[in-house]
């Protein structure tokens, strides 16, 4: 009899989070969704915990446990709340392998803990390796954890490396379709709606993740977490925009070659691939007509209107803690974004300010990196407190 796959699910209430649900649903006899950890949703937390029936639930916010505790303790479902009860559950000897589904800084922690107790990470938090790659990795080396990543561009390079030999490699090709702007000039960017930004072409995906698409720093940090996933020099990864994401990243070879991974845009293909070990799981779910995509296209990223797309090799260049300072200022600035206190173009100034603001530290520690994730975000505030004229 195979063993159930014991699975803790942070940001269960998240997008990747709750596709992440629906694999566990679909192979009940594989997949068991034993910790369900969520920031702030509590209503949906208390759902899906009453049909998932974990062993555990956490929430973030120490404010939303008294509801919470209400609504599941009568199920005898264990229930936490705070950000050390969130780290703390990494470590359950009833977790397997965790799915780090959570968005931004706040992932960081829970999957430091989860490789220091050396479970399995499949890994859709792309923060963890942008403002802490080179932490993570040394610490990787020093643990039987392993990362297999749910990001569909990394899923797709990490899938094409399968049976290769990686000095092998001659670039790294991570695929964009562009956001919802890659149309217009950029003087129109400066008057861009919320509405607009969160209107992704291709994606259903969370508000943070869509505005990052939208202003292309996604890609910068897709390639910050290739450089560490893969251990590929940064100059030898580049990202190309491809307006039907179709094909979702590619692989260059030294003789000339080219592997690709395409698939439509559904983020269930890449997190049940790492949930089945990078093993193929039958579905019933529709897959790729390739009749219905006779046109494929390719183009050169435009970083003269999209000047973020270049902040990612700058990062790596410049190595320390300067990725958790672009991190940090990005989500503040993209919160004030989608909360209409600042213009979509003020992002980018937000986080070139903040970075001049912020001391540059060469080898961080992770009290360094904490350190400077709360000072960035201190800034970021205080610049669009102030009013500043930032373009």
């Amino acid at each position: 009899m195979i063993k159930q796959k014991q699975i803790a699910v942070l940001g269960s209430t998240g997008s990747i989070g709750t596709q992440t649900l629906d694999i566990i649903n679909e192979y009940p006899d594989k997949f068991r969704a034993s910790v369900l950890v969520a920031g702030s949703n509590v209503d949906l937390l208390i759902e899906q915990a009453q049909k998932h029936c974990p062993d555990m639930a956490v929430i973030a916010d120490e404010r939303k446990y008294s509801a919470l505790n209400s609504a599941l303790k009568p199920l005898g479902i264990k229930v936490a709340a705070g950000a050390d009860a969130v780290a703390d559950v990494m470590e359950l000897e009833t977790v397997d392998t965790v799915v780090t589904a959570s968005v931004g800084y706040s992932g960081l922690l829970p999957t430091l803990r989860a490789i220091q107790a050396g479970k399995q990470i499949a890994l859709a938090n792309k923060e963890t390796l942008v403002v802490a790659g080179e932490l993570v990795t040394r610490m990787l080396k020093e643990s039987k954890s392993e990362i297999i990543p749910v990001d569909s561009e990394h899923s797709a390079i990490y899938q094409s490396l399968i049976g290769e030999d990686h000095s092998s490699i001659r670039s790294l090709i991570i695929t964009a379709s562009g956001g919802p702007f890659r149309n217009k000039s950029a003087e129109e960017l400066v008057t861009v709606s919320v509405k607009d930004a969160l209107s992704h072409p291709n994606w259903s995906m969370g508000a943070k993740i869509t505005i990052d698409s939208a202003t292309m720093l996604n890609k910068a940090f897709e390639i910050i977490e290739a450089r560490w996933l893969f251990d590929v020099n940064p100059e030898k990864i580049k990202a190309v925009v491809h307006p039907q994401s179709i094909v979702h990243s590619m692989v260059e070879f030294v003789d000339g070659s080219v592997k690709a991974q395409l698939g439509l845009p559904d983020m269930h293909l890449p997190i049940r691939y790492a949930l089945g070990n990078s093993k193929r799981l039958h579905t019933d779910s529709k897959g790729l007509s390739i009749a219905d995509y006779a046109c494929l296209e390719f183009f050169e990223p435009d970083s003269e209107k999209f000047p973020l797309i270049k902040i990612g090799h700058y990062a790596l260049e410049r190595g320390g803690n300067t990725a958790c300072v672009i991190n940090a200022a990005n989500e503040v600035a993209v919160s004030a974004f989608l909360h209409n206190k600042i213009r979509f173009t003020q992002i980018k100034d937000i986080i070139e300010h903040t970075l001049l603001k912020i001391s540059f530290i060469t080898n961080p520690t992770l009290d360094d990196y904490v350190k400077t994730n709360k000072e960035s975000r201190i800034i970021a505030e205080e610049l669009i407190q102030s009013k500043l004229q930032l373009e």
